[in-house]
Parts: C-alpha cells; sequence; structure tokens
C-alpha cells in the first residue's frame, strides 16, 4: 500500500534561513527528505507554498521527478485541504521535512492504524513530538476540512494539530512506543545546532538507515545527544506559545 505522504517545507525560516537547502549527504535537507520517503515506498507528494522564494522546491520536485503542490503560505490546513482536493485523496501522512530521520515503520503502523481503527487522526509517539522526530501524523483529508473550517482566512495553523483537537467528536489516538530502544536526542532541525548534530549523525550511518540502526548509533555514542540537547527546552517553549497565540 502506498501512502500519500505530505512533506511539508517553506524555504522561509527565521531561526535558521533557509535550512531545508542546506547541504545534507549527496544534496540537501530536502532532497534527503524526498529521497528517504522514496526509499521507504512512500507517495511522497511535496506540499509548499505559492510565495516566490519557493520557486526553487518546484525544481527539487522537478528533479526528484515527484509531485509539488503549492498553496497557503500560512495557512497549513487550507494548503493540505487543497492538496487533498487536487490529488483527490481521502487521508495521507504528514512528513515534516525538518525530520530527515523519520521512521517509516512507523509511518505505515501510522497510516495502518488510522485506517483499520477507523481514526481522525493518529498522533506521533511522545517521544517523537519530544523532539525525537520520528514519525508525524495521520489524518483523514475529512478531519482536515473540518479543522479548516474553524479558522479564518489568514489564520496562521502551523500547529495544526490545535485546530483538529477542536473539532467536536474527533476520534483520535496517539501512536504507541516502539518496543525497540529510543535514543535520548532531538532528531529535528530548528537551530544551527540541530544542523551539525544531525550532520554529525550521518556520517556515522548509511544514508538509508533504519530508526533502529540510527538509535544504536547513539547508544554507543552517549555523549552525541548534547550537541544540540539544550535547545529542546527552547523548541518545546515555543511550541507551547504558539499553540496559546493559536
Amino acid at each position: 500500500m502506498m501512502i500519500p505522504s505530505f512533506i511539508s517545507v517553506r524555504s522561509a525560516s527565521s531561526r535558521l534561513p533557509g535550512k531545508c537547502f542546506l547541504s545534507f549527504g549527496d544534496g540537501n535537507v530536502l532532497e534527503y527528505v524526498i529521497d528517504r520517503a522514496l526509499f521507504n515506498d512512500l507517495e511522497a507528494i511535496v506540499c509548499t507554498t505559492w510565495d516566490p522564494d519557493d520557486d526553487r522546491i518546484e525544481e527539487i520536485c522537478d528533479e526528484k521527478k515527484v509531485p509539488c503542490f503549492r498553496g497557503e503560505p500560512i495557512n497549513k490546513l487550507k494548503r493540505w485541504d487543497d492538496c487533498c482536493n487536487f490529488f483527490d485523496i481521502k487521508a495521507f501522512h504528514s512528513v515534516d521535512a525538518d525530520d530527515p530521520f523519520f521512521d517509516g515503520d512507523l509511518i505505515k503502523k501510522s497510516y495502518k492504524l488510522l485506517l483499520e481503527g477507523g481514526w481522525d487522526m493518529v498522533a506521533p509517539t511522545k517521544s517523537s513530538s519530544s523532539g525525537g522526530a520520528s514519525v508525524g501524523y495521520s489524518l483523514t483529508c475529512d478531519i482536515v476540512k473540518k479543522a479548516l473550517a474553524l479558522t479564518g482566512s489568514d489564520e496562521d495553523t502551523e500547529m495544526m494539530w490545535y485546530w483538529v483537537e477542536k473539532v467536536g467528536g474527533l476520534k483520535k489516538t496517539v501512536l504507541a512506543e516502539p518496543r525497540h530502544f529510543q535514543a535520548r536526542a532531538r532528531l529535528t532541525l530548528d537551530y544551527e545546532e540541530d544542523y551539525w548534530f544531525l550532520k554529525s549523525l550521518l556520517k556515522m550511518v548509511d544514508g538509508e538507515a533504519t530508526r533502529r540502526e540510527i538509535n544504536d548509533v547513539l547508544s554507543r555514542n552517549p555523549d552525541l545527544y548534547k550537541i544540540n540537547w539544550f535547545r529542546n527546552n527552547e523548541w518545546a517553549n515555543r511550541q507551547r506559545s504558539k499553540n496559546i497565540k493559536a
């Protein structure tokens, strides 16, 4: 089963400008995320904005021969809803281009749970939401549309789960933690220190390494995580503040 996977990405970034274009592996961060999605047999659909600064993103998609949908710059829910309609998709998994070492197996487990359990949304594991960045959200397009109806046309819905959880009668579950060891590490890309940590880790693993293999490397190098771990509290506080503002 091919899983529609919306790779949400914008070139705009206040803390680390143009982070999706930073050198990573044989190309840049976005190219690595696309390649990892394809390697894991995901149906990669890049979701970006119509901002001219994101033209380069579309060019990368053309080179990789993957679809690129361009929509609302700020209202992510609107962008996703329009993407669902354009490709006639009923459900999808959200892949954040900030999370280059996502776990393909967990994504498949999340999406399967969404369909077989009749859920509207399957949220990431607790460790992933805490900076582990292993898996995103599985969502029905119907719940995205219902959440969108609660927003204004120019609403900032970057923290989209805030709006989804406001939908009455929402059927939601949280993906269970995998049984294998979860290393203590921050594996999302928001700050310069994140970039150096992820680059260092990439030198120690194969480009197609599973999360189990990545966790094994981290367990054998217990101090490596300190490169960027101190940023995690700042990042978490920023996530909470965005929810409050929403």
